[in-house]
């Protein structure tokens, strides 16, 4: 193989009728549960290099070895497939450049032969391509769900930049440990194997999604304790996640952020905004709630407050304070009205008198500045 060899054998395959570039597609390592009448399920996949709107030959090269045209779809690829996927790109091996796709198939295929095994039983895994030919349609297996949540945590899709739906009755329940996923159902004999063997597993949650450092770890980002951030979380550069801080998928940072509260599911931090200890963002996932909130640029969200509609930029909510869309908030002219009156406008001030009790709004110009030092990553 050349290069004009690789070339025309990409062009050869752009050019089979109903072909379509994919808008996002990977290979990764997926760990499976043991077969229960020749069926497993999907515990897990790590794709280490993901690609979106980019790197189109790649893609060519292994829509042809596993017979793609378009959509998406997931291939669990063979020993074979791997050898021919890296035959076609033998013009790029010892370059001394760094091809992340061809990295990824080289590595994969050893871990493919070396398997996991974990106390002298082997675990299932498999080698797999995802191709998702629009994002805009709903994800199609857990593969796919994976390389979605994957493109949140690198940042290469922000939230709600995708469609999700469906995406809870496609993940599994699983056993996390330092040893790796597990399947729940039988976890507990594997734990007894283990056992015997002089091995302790500590097992970290039982959930559908696993903490985001364990598969992807973005530039620039502190994270005091890893168990809060789950993958699929979108964590901008200068972001800083405090030990009680929590981000949950499809929700995040959009520039440098404090985050010492809670951001669920939906919900997305402007730049310069603080998220006070304690405080808590209602998300979309409780009671069928569909609405999303934001919070702006430069707010504050104080200690212990809760919030419930959207704030602009340069707002602050007092500590304390939680703020529902059908709270009643008095004007400073004195005109009582819905807190959801008032949702995404700028520089407003949310306090509880503290004499009355009534809530208030007031104008406000006082930007939130971060601490440059205490903040910096």
């Amino acid at each position: 193989m050349t290069i004009t060899d690789f070339q025309n054998l990409v062009a050869a395959v752009e050019s089979t009728p109903g072909y379509l570039r994919p808008a996002a597609f990977a290979i990764g390592l997926a760990n499976l549960s043991p077969a229960v009448h020749g069926q497993s399920r999907i515990l897990d996949t790590w794709f280490p290099v993901v690609n979106k709107g980019e790197n189109y030959g790649s893609a060519a090269v292994l829509a042809q070895v596993t017979g793609h045209l378009a959509g998406s779809a997931s291939y669990h690829l063979s020993a074979d497939q791997l050898e021919q996927a890296l035959a076609a790109f033998a013009p790029f091996l010892g370059d001394g450049k760094w091809h992340g796709n061809i990295e990824a198939i080289r590595m994969l295929r050893s871990a493919l032969h070396r398997g996991r095994t974990v106390a002298g039983e082997t675990q299932p895994q498999a080698v797999v391509v995802t191709f998702i030919g629009d994002l805009a349609v709903k994800p199609v297996d857990a593969h796919d769900a994976y390389l979605r949540l994957h493109l949140l945590s690198h940042r290469l899709v922000k939230p709600h930049g995708q469609n999700l739906e469906g995406i809870f009755g496609l993940l599994s329940n699983v056993v996390w440990s330092d040893h790796g996923p597990f399947d729940p159902e039988t976890f507990e004999r594997t734990r007894l194997k283990a056992a015997a063997e002089g091995v302790k597993i500590q097992v970290h949650s039982v959930d559908k999604f696993p903490r985001m450092v364990d598969y992807v770890l973005p530039t620039g980002v502190r994270i005091a304790d890893a168990d809060r951030v789950r993958l699929g979380a979108h964590l901008a550069e200068g972001t800083t996640v405090m030990h009680e801080g929590f981000c949950n998928f499809n929700a995040g940072t959009l520039g440098k952020s404090m985050v010492e509260g809670r951001i669920s599911s939906g919900v997305v931090v402007g730049v310069g905004s603080d998220i006070g200890g304690g405080a808590s963002i209602m998300g979309t996932l409780s009671g069928g709630g569909k609405q999303v909130i934001s919070i702006g640029e430069n707010s504050l969200l104080g200690a212990n407050a809760g919030l419930g509609i959207s704030l602009g930029n340069g707002c602050s909510v007092e500590a304390g304070l939680y703020i529902t869309a059908g709270s009643k908030v008095r004007l400073p002219d004195g005109t009582v009205i819905k807190a959801s009156d008032l949702s995404g406008q700028d520089d407003l001030l949310f306090r509880r008198n503290s004499q009355t009790g009534a809530l208030e709004v007031i104008p406000k110009k006082n930007q939130v500045i971060l601490n440059a030092a205490l903040h910096a990553n």
